[in-house]
Parts: structure tokens; sequence; C-alpha cells
């Protein structure tokens, strides 16, 4: 396999060429002021003058204010989807699917009643002016077009190829060998990108040197163009900006909460449920209280006992009730993953601070105002886990054995069992969103 890089490079600026407006013969253009072109060179065109000569220019009104109120419309036009707002600035898709600034809506080098747009086209452009430049010259040369780009993770600007013809645009290393014999296995070199940056080393923003051609690079055309160098959103790490990802993680939060059943065998990292219990305990609750407590059980032998205790229990109530000893055994196993799930926490009500009244009603809706507390925090620990990566699954059996429970773990009758949560790594992974339920399950609208 051969290496990408050439021994030596050369990179030249072409000189002399005038301000384009649309209609203008960039080919020709080209052609006259650099008639030293060679076949195998790459020319490098600042997507600007392509632009420029395809009529790609829009007139705006020259009051900044309105002007940048223009622009940003046309950034809503280019543009198919909006990746990321930080502040004013915007990260879009535009309709080549480039993700960049903008959409690559630009005011800079044009007129100040003016913006430009990409080419609409850019690997077709470039494809033009190859054709064009090996009838005006008789070369074989590659030509790319670029735009100024950002890049994730990394401060500053580059150049980066939008358009391309006549070059191979990737050069994969996958199963090369280096000099120490280690395969490279995902080693996959943007080329035309390379080239891109370094043409601009000599074309620069500010002197008026929209191309320049590197010399001395095996450009190898295999047919490839700049758009092969897009990856496919569903390959892209960073398809979401910061904003956008925590506002999707917000609306999906509750949905990936389900029901887990079964666990894997790994180990759940303690600061991960203290966090969880942390976030459950801002649930609200009545007359600025805390009446949620829970207990995370981690002694396996105390919680062997504990869980068959209250097995013991609801054994003789389903034998009371007149199941048969198989109906009873068969029940029996559904608290099975209490035992076996990695962790273990039982939620508990303690209402302290709750009001009392001379009458029954009152002090029943005080009650039930206090459970809604709880179940708040209970579900506030099953998102709150769901969001950490971790199942989880709440039974309600603590609520009929309390007695039991509150013997067990020492604790006073103030204390009311809510259920308990089995939690660990969900065997199956931890799985997407839901769709929410149809509204009319459960909405009424008056």
């Amino acid at each position: 396999m051969t290496d990408h890089a050439a021994p030596k490079l050369e990179v030249l600026p072409v000189t002399g060429l005038p301000e384009f407006r649309p209609g203008d013969d960039l080919t020709g253009a080209i052609a006259d002021a650099a008639r030293w072109l060679r076949s195998g060179d790459v020319v490098v065109v600042t997507s600007k003058v392509v632009s420029k000569i395809e009529g790609r220019l829009i007139s705006v009104p020259r009051d900044p204010e309105a002007r940048d109120a223009a622009r940003r419309k046309l950034i809503e036009d280019e543009s198919v989807r909006v990746v990321a707002r930080i502040g004013r600035t915007v990260i879009t898709e535009n309709r080549n699917g480039l993700v960049q600034a903008a959409a690559g809506v630009d005011a800079s080098n044009v007129d100040s009643g003016e913006v430009a747009l990409l080419p609409a086209d850019p690997d077709a452009s470039a494809f033009a002016l190859r054709a064009g430049l090996r009838e005006r010259l008789g070369v074989e040369v590659a030509v790319i077009i670029t735009d100024t780009m950002g890049r994730a993770w990394r401060i500053g600007q580059t150049d980066a190829a939008i358009g391309s013809s006549g070059l191979r645009v990737l050069h994969s290393y996958a199963g090369a060998v280096d000099e120490h014999g280690n395969e490279l296995a995902v080693t996959e070199v943007a080329v035309a990108d390379e080239l891109a940056a370094a043409a601009d080393l000599v074309k620069g923003k500010l002197g008026g040197t929209p191309v320049a051609v590197v010399r001395g690079l095996s450009i190898e055309d295999d047919g490839s163009s700049a758009h092969d160098l897009v990856r496919p959103v569903d390959y892209d790490l960073f398809r979401l900006g910061t904003n956008e990802a925590l506002e999707q993680g917000r609306k999906e939060a509750v949905l990936v909460r389900r029901s887990v059943r079964a666990f894997t065998g790994e180990p759940v990292e303690p600061e991960v449920i203290r966090r969880a219990v942390g976030a459950a305990l801002t649930a609200p609750a009545p007359h600025h209280t805390r009446p949620v407590r829970f207990i995370w059980v981690r002694d396996q032998a105390r919680r062997k006992a504990l869980l068959e205790a209250m097995r013991d229990y609801w054994r003789a109530d389903l034998e009371r009730d007149g199941f048969t000893p198989e109906q009873v055994e068969k029940r029996l196993a559904r608290g099975n993953l209490l035992f076996t799930a990695p962790e273990l926490v039982l939620p508990f009500l303690v209402p302290e601070g709750a009001h009392t009244y001379p009458d029954d009603r009152r002090n029943a809706c005080e009650r039930t105002m206090f459970t809604v507390a709880g179940g708040a925090a209970v579900q506030g620990l099953l998102v709150s886990l769901a969001a950490e990566g971790l199942g989880s699954l709440w039974v309600g059996s603590t609520i009929f054995s309390a007695d039991v429970v509150r013997e067990r773990l020492g604790l006073d009758g103030n204390w009311h069992p809510l259920g308990a949560v089995a939690i660990g790594h969900p065997l199956d992974g931890p799985g997407g969103p839901r769709p929410p339920r149809e509204l009319a399950e459960g909405l009424v609208e008056l």
C-alpha cells in the first residue's frame, strides 16, 4: 500500500487575478494567470469566487442591523436542520450536507450590500473548472473548492474541501502495517482537506489571492468527490450540539425509564446510586418538609433475611386467600429479582411535619398529599437511574409487609414503606426512549 504523503510539495499562489463578478470567466482568468500549470497539479480555489461568478450573491440592505437580519433569514433558507446554537453562532447542515457555521452564508470579501451563498453544487463546479483548464491549457489537473470551517473540539478555523474533481479525496490505511509491525485499523486521511488547508497558507483571507496550486502530490483520481468527505448523520458523534443534546436529554428523561426485569452481573458504581438518590430527594413535598428516606440495603445477609421474612409473610397471605401450593410458588417467584439484583433500595415516607386536623377528612387529605410527594421521589429515583444508564424495577411488596420491614430494619411506626427498587445494568442494554402514550388514554380536557 502506498503512502499518501509526497517527498516534497510546493504551494504556489496564483497572482494577478481580477475581482470577480457574476458571469465572469473564472476558468479563463486562471488559465491566463497560471500558464505554468502542469498535469498532476492541484488547483485550489476559494469558494467565494465560485459563488460570485455563479451568481450566488444576494443583495441585502446596507444598514448593519437590516443586513444582519437578512443574512440570518438566508441562513434559515439554506439550512435543512440546525445542529447547534451558541449565542449568536448557529451551526447548521446545508443543502449539500455540509455542517458548518451559518450554512456557509458569508458577508466577508463582498460588497456591503451583498451576502454570498455557497456554490449550489461545489463538486460540479470543480468538475467544470477542471474540464475548462484541460481545454484551455491541455493539462490534467485536480480541482478543489474550499470553504473555511471550524472543527469539533478544536479552536480556530481551517480551510476544507467542499468541492473536488480529479483527486482521491480519502486515502485509507486499513490493513497496512507500520514500521513496527502494527496493523493500521481505522486510519483514513482526508487528503482533499489537507490540500485545502495547505493552500490557504498562501491564499490567506485579506490579500486578494483566491487561488493556489499544490504541486508534487500524486493525485490518483478515483472518481471520488468532496461529497464523499461528508460523514453520514447516523455515524456522526457530534450530530447534536451541546445545547441541542441537553434539550433532547430533557425531553427524553422520563421516556427512557422502563421496568427492567433482567440485569447483568456487572457491579453498580456506588456514586451513581448516590447521585440518583440525591436527585430524587429534590422532589416536591408539602409544607417545606423532607418526608422521603431511601434505605440502601448493601449488606447481602441482611437483604436476604429481610426478603425471606417478607416472602414468608406473603406466603401466609396467599395461603389464607385459598391459593394452591403451585399458585403460591408462582406468585412468590415474582419477587426473586429482589434477591438477585445487584443493588436494592427501599423508599420510605416519614411524614414529619404533617399537619393534624380535628376531622378525618382533612387528615386523610394530608396523608394523600404526603403519599403523592413520596411517589414523586420514587419516580425521580427511577428516572435518575435511567439517565445514568442503569435499569430499575419498582415493586410494591414492602407496602404489603410494612410491619415485617420495620421490624427487620429496626424502624419505628412512622416509617411507611413505598415499595422496593431493584437496580442494575440492564441485560439488554439501556435502550432508547419510549414514545409517549396516546393522550386518549389519560388526558381529559375541559
